[in-house]
């Protein structure tokens, strides 16, 4: 399997790719390929809009890579997804997506459009993290074998799942990137953001009709919570089962998926 990585968000450095790569030789049956623009720099992104998705529109519509995997987050993804997906051709619906986070705009796109199997789970990036190593290589298992072990624990077979980030799916609403996840269990998780914008944002979640549709809600973690003053005096789980109550939304409990070393995947769709 051939893995081109490409950084429609942030950029990393050669020496992040470097411990990736050497993570990747206990992996014989794979290849990764870096493209150049992961290392390119404008202003808070990986390159220009137009180079990032330059870059990912030539990995996505080569036929000799048989999965794109984002670099990293940050933010950025917003700003190419639609260009991106107008542009991608047939190689392109062969693919798995593999990234999370701001990724999950791009995920949600493509979702939306068919192209594709989108996954949320561990990016290059997370080579840094405190365990990073171990998500690296749950990743790279998954996209070697599908090694069961990477998936998060309540995807159960046949069922429909899908996993984002909080507030990057509270802002994909609305827009031409929101998929239908009728049936779905929708995961969600978040990272630095204060319990009331958590709130906030899952207001806006459970108010949107097509979210209604879901089968029910699963809590990842939310983690790096900045203290609020006032306190807000609810945990995530109390929020999220105030909006799932108040929208008739089943909550189903936790899942396994966060932004840390722990986070497992989770395929778009229905589950083999």
């Amino acid at each position: 399997m051939r893995i081109g990585v490409v950084a429609p968000s942030t950029p990393i450095t050669e020496e992040l790719a470097d411990r990736v790569r050497a993570i990747a030789v206990g992996f014989p049956g794979l290849e990764i390929l870096f493209h150049p623009q992961c290392f390119a720099s404008h202003n808070h992104f990986a390159g220009t809009d137009e180079v990032r998705t330059e870059a990912f529109v030539a990995m996505a519509n080569d036929p000799d890579f048989d999965a794109l995997w984002c670099a990293r987050g940050g933010y950025g993804s917003c700003r190419i997804a639609e260009d991106v997906i107008e542009r991608l051709a047939s190689a392109a619906g062969d693919k798995i997506y593999l990234g999370y986070s701001d990724a999950g705009y791009l995920l949600g796109g493509l979702y939306a459009a068919g192209i594709g199997r989108p996954v949320h789970g561990p990016m290059p990036g997370d080579v840094r993290r405190q365990g990073g190593e171990a998500a690296i290589a749950r990743a790279l298992g998954w996209l070697a074998d599908g090694a069961p072990s990477s998936l998060e624990p309540s995807l159960t077979a046949g069922d429909k799942a899908a996993a984002f980030n909080i507030t990057v799916f509270s802002q994909l609403l609305g827009t031409p990137l929101q998929p239908d996840l009728t049936g779905h269990v929708l995961m969600l998780e978040d990272v630095s953001e204060h319990m009331y914008r958590t709130d906030r944002s899952m207001f806006h979640i459970t108010s949107n009709p097509e979210v209604r549709k879901v089968a029910g809600i699963r809590l990842g973690r939310c983690s790096e919570v900045p203290l609020n003053d006032p306190d807000f005096g609810e945990t995530e789980e109390q929020v999220f089962r105030h909006w799932c109550g108040r929208s008739g939304i089943p909550y189903l409990g936790r899942a396994d998926i966060g932004h840390d070393a722990d986070n497992k995947l989770v395929p778009f769709g229905r589950s083999s």
